[in-house]
């Protein structure tokens, strides 16, 4: 699976500190996808959104880090952001394109900014992306609860649209046939 990489966005510590929806099922899931991705090859890459001096993701600080739970192993790069698309002024787009990546399997937080700008960017850029269910989570956002938002963006925005929305065990399946 030389042409996937599993593309984990903003899973960092300042984020789960204030317990998103469904964090622990949500980090149990993205472990299971990490530990069948590297047993089976396939590219990981990692987005680290980094804010200005003296706001929860500044770089250098607690916050900043990614989540112990998903943390890169050496050879698995991460790439740095200040806007909400992993693509915008960043190496992302050049290392995929020189790795032969077609298909992104998109994880992480938060659903409705960088998840979203993410995958819509990977759309437009000709990248097959997959968006396994119960990999993206988010926080409650006006009169939206965290549910009804990954709800909307899951099945109503990304699904046939912009990416392919499947099961984990499905995703899991892809990983563990190669």
């Amino acid at each position: 699976m030389k042409s996937v990489c599993l593309l984990i966005v903003d899973v960092q510590q300042a984020l789960i500190d204030e317990h998103p929806h469904d964090e622990a099922a949500f980090l149990e899931r993205l472990t299971q996808l990490l530990a069948a991705a590297r047993t089976s090859g396939v590219t990981i890459a990692y987005v680290q959104h980094a804010d200005p001096a003296g706001e929860p993701l500044e770089p250098g600080t607690a916050g900043w880090t990614l989540a112990d739970a998903i943390k890169p192993q050496a050879a698995e790069p991460v790439f740095a952001k200040k806007f909400n698309s992993s693509f915008k002024e960043t190496e992302l787009e050049s290392w995929l394109d020189k790795g032969g990546i077609e298909t992104l399997i998109v994880v992480g937080m938060q659903t409705e900014y960088c998840l979203d700008a993410t995958i819509k960017s990977a759309f437009e850029k000709g990248y097959s992306s997959v968006v396994p269910e119960g990999c993206h989570t988010t926080f409650a956002n006006g009169e939206w609860s965290a549910v009804q938002v990954k709800e909307f963006y899951q099945n109503r925005i990304w699904n046939r649209r912009y990416a392919s929305v499947e099961p984990i065990e499905t995703v899991l399946g892809r990983f563990n046939s190669n």
